[in-house]
């Protein structure tokens, strides 16, 4: 292959650059609160797909003057545009690597700071930055084409979770104004394809990569379509719009068919973060490219610094988030368009290794390395949880496998399975007071079922339980959710064949006789829908004890 022996990549590296770098920020920047969600929205991103498929042949003619700025604009000029760009790759750096520090201590681990997180991704996603566009075109190669087939994945799973009614809670009024704002929206999230033209001349065939850059705005937009319309469908309107990150409660309740691993959404996560590694490694290359094409001297040494310092500066408490999509929207997009209009009238192998290493190390660190590095055998794992009335306020009952059984440990006549019961006025005062009097870590990661106290849903507290657990960033959606008169008594049941109580209730509801999926039940996403929809509660399975026999009775 000729390419790779003069530094140049193919067609197909250059696409999966493309889906690599932009993938994960549309998925977690583009849908908080609704604001690219809606009928409006979804013709205002059609028309601005086909905008963009206009902007890229513009793209094409224009970016033989960005391998030598500095000729067509002049020096202070062509100077000039190189700050511009550097700033751009500065910023939206930085506004990348805030998101990082912010979801992984919430969805991923804890007791890390975002800080020490932000500083080992910098260093891995800056690592042979500086080097030629091959490196980066093999890596993309490497993983491109594994990351699209997840990220796919991951919405068809998604997607089978959708309910039409949700949909149809979408409104579906049409204004000039929301298509308009959808639709610039979708443009500014593609504002990254102004950086293309400093790398086209690295590709092989350049004149025409064209197509590439097309069939990849038509990838990307796809998923923003896809999305658009999963979201409302899994979640429902009223709750879409509050969430800040909708794409991680979605996560979470993308699980393989068959419950073939109970924390799948780790997973999906693992590539959305890797993404966003590459979205910033890829900034970080165009920004060398930029500042050594501008003669702006090197940026090897102090730009990942900037940018790392610049995530989290947040004087008086206001971030680079607060001001980076008036950034985007009011100053770069438009000067971009000048920019390029005045440069198009003016001109008339073994590095890839140590990134991938890099990379892998850090994702090692913080998928294996779990909360807080705490070790499987410093941690209780919960299966089920229950939480009933208490004179104190709440009693939430932790129950745990039989970790001795598990282990081949057990000793005969001995019951190895624990329930730990702890009292409160809050949720928070009951963390406390678990903190203090246990040793392991609680990870409820795990958890397979709830089970509230009917006094609880009868005084209406039921909300404080589902706050409580929506706050836990460990805590799926997919968890089904039943109703007792006393949860501890539940969790306290002998039965089951040794399992768990958690595990024998969602094989009760999702298996017969047969093995075949019954596929019945209430799920937490289903209380949440409820709850941001009409601010009610929907119909729970209760459970009951009858001799030696746990059963789910009818909906109450």
């Amino acid at each position: 292959m000729t390419f790779a022996e003069n530094n140049r990549i193919s067609h197909r590296q250059l696409y999966r650059q493309m889906v690599l770098a932009l993938t994960a920020p549309f998925l977690l920047c583009l849908f908080g609160g609704g604001k690219l969600l809606g009928a409006e929205k979804i013709v205002g991103t059609v028309l601005a797909i086909i905008l963009l498929l206009f902007y890229v042949i513009f793209l094409i003619r224009v970016s033989p003057d960005f391998a030598n700025p500095l000729k067509p604009m002049g020096r202070f000029f062509g100077k000039a545009a190189g700050v511009f760009f550097v700033l751009y790759v500065i910023l939206t750096a930085s506004f990348l690597l805030d998101i990082l520090e912010e979801i992984v201590p919430k969805s991923l681990v804890s007791g890390v700071s975002g800080e020490w997180i932000s500083f080992f991704a910098i260093v891995c996603a800056s690592i042979g930055t500086h080097r030629g566009m091959q490196r980066r075109g093999r890596a993309a190669e490497v993983t491109g084409g594994i990351f699209l087939v997840a990220i796919g994945a991951m919405l068809v799973l998604s997607a089978f979770q959708g309910k039409a009614s949700y949909l149809s809670e979408m409104p579906f009024s049409f204004e000039t104004r929301g298509v308009f704002t959808g639709g610039y929206g979708v443009l500014c999230a593609f504002s990254g394809l102004g950086l293309l033209p400093f790398a086209l001349e690295d590709v092989e065939k350049q004149g025409s990569a064209g197509k590439t850059v097309m069939l990849g705005v038509l990838t990307l937009g796809g998923l923003i379509l896809a999305v658009q319309m999963i979201l409302p469908a899994v979640f429902g309107w009223n709750r879409v719009t509050t969430e800040k990150y909708p794409v991680l409660p979605l996560l979470a309740g993308a699980d393989m068919p068959g419950n073939v691993l109970s924390r799948f959404d780790v997973l999906w996560l693992g590539f959305v973060i890797y993404g966003l590694l590459f979205s910033i490694g890829s900034l970080l290359h165009y920004g060398h490219q930029i500042i050594r094409k501008t003669e702006l001297g090197t940026g090897r040494y102090w730009l990942a610094g900037v940018i790392y310092l610049l995530s989290f500066w947040k004087p008086g408490g206001f971030g680079l988030r607060e001001y980076y999509g008036f950034y985007l929207a009011y100053i770069f997009l438009p000067v971009l368009l000048i920019i390029q209009v005045c440069f198009i009238s003016g001109g008339r192998g073994r590095r890839l290794k140590k990134v991938a290493g890099s990379v892998t190390a850090l994702l090692i660190c913080l998928f294996l390395g779990g909360c807080a590095g705490v070790e499987p055998e410093e941690r209780m794992y919960a299966l089920a949880l229950g939480v009933d009335a208490a004179p104190e306020g709440f009693a939430v009952t932790y129950g745990t496998p039989d970790m001795s059984e598990a282990t081949g440990q057990e000793k005969p006549g001995e019951n190895g399975r624990e329930v730990l019961t702890i009292k409160g006025e809050t949720f928070e005062k009951i963390q406390e007071i678990y903190g203090r009097s246990q040793e392991k870590f609680m990870d409820m990661g795990h958890l397979e079922a709830i089970i509230i106290g009917r006094d609880l849903i009868a005084d209406g507290r039921w909300e404080a339980v589902l706050s409580y657990l929506k706050k836990q960033p460990f805590v799926g959606e997919d968890i089904y959710v039943f109703q007792a008169e006393n949860a501890e008594e539940i969790l306290k049941w002998n039965g089951g064949q040794g399992s768990s109580v958690g595990e024998y209730l969602r094989g009760l509801l999702e298996n017969d006789f047969s093995g075949k999926r019954k596929k019945k039940g209430v799920t937490l996403r289903t209380l949440y829908h409820e709850k941001y929809k009409n601010g009610t509660l929907p119909k729970i399975p209760g459970l009951v004890v009858e001799g030696d026999e746990l059963q789910a009775v009818p909906d109450v």
